[in-house]
């Protein structure tokens, strides 16, 4: 009979995400997930298959918590939609230009991946594609309300905004500062001026 696990799974995911998180998954080592996890390297093995499929499973959760995230800044409030995604933006560049912020894990598979038919470029490019059905959603509801040409490509917009967003993720954690960074974002809001 297996023995019960005693520990719980989301945490191990939680503590190894943010180990991933900072080294990427090909300069994590086993021991650093020991360490960070507080696991044995069998059990790590036996609970998650190994160093991959752990990462795997941390990139699913924080694009789960990136999309919710994202979706709670652009569809609550009073705000119009284009005014959401304003305040969005500027958030985020106070957030990337945190000393020690550290960058998601979507954005480190990205930059790891090797080619369109890996796994990682796979599950990344699905949430890139989540977080702009997000911003495509509120883009129509600016459309809707008369705030975009009715031949604005919505698509092409919220794409857009994806690349804008993990490009301020990459500056900021490469030292860009908050002014730099607020300058990208509101550069990047022209686009609805033009």
């Amino acid at each position: 009979m297996a023995r019960p696990r005693k520990f719980v799974e989301r945490d191990v995911v939680s503590s190894a995400g943010e180990v991933f998180a900072v080294n990427g998954l090909a300069a994590t080592t086993l021991d650093d997930l020991v360490q960070a996890t507080g696991l044995g390297k069998q059990s790590l093995y036996n609970a998650f298959g190994g160093k991959r499929e752990l990462f795997l499973r941390a990139l699913s959760e924080d694009r789960e918590e990136a999309a919710r995230a994202v979706s709670e800044a652009l569809e609550h409030g009073d705000a119009s939609p284009l005014e959401r995604i304003r305040g969005h933006m500027l958030r985020l560049a106070i957030e990337f230009s945190r000393s020690g912020s550290r960058v998601s894990l979507q954005t480190r598979a990205l930059v790891e991946s090797t080619d369109e038919s890996d796994q990682l470029a796979t599950v990344t490019k699905a949430g890139i594609e989540e977080l702009a059905g997000i911003y495509a959603h509120c883009l129509e509801l600016a459309r809707e309300n008369g705030d975009l040409p009715a031949d604005a490509n919505v698509s092409s917009l919220a794409m857009y905004f994806v690349a804008i967003t993990r490009g301020m993720e990459l500056l900021g954690r490469s030292g860009v500062g908050r002014g730099a960074l607020t300058a990208v974002a509101l550069d990047a809001l022209r686009v609805f001026h033009n």
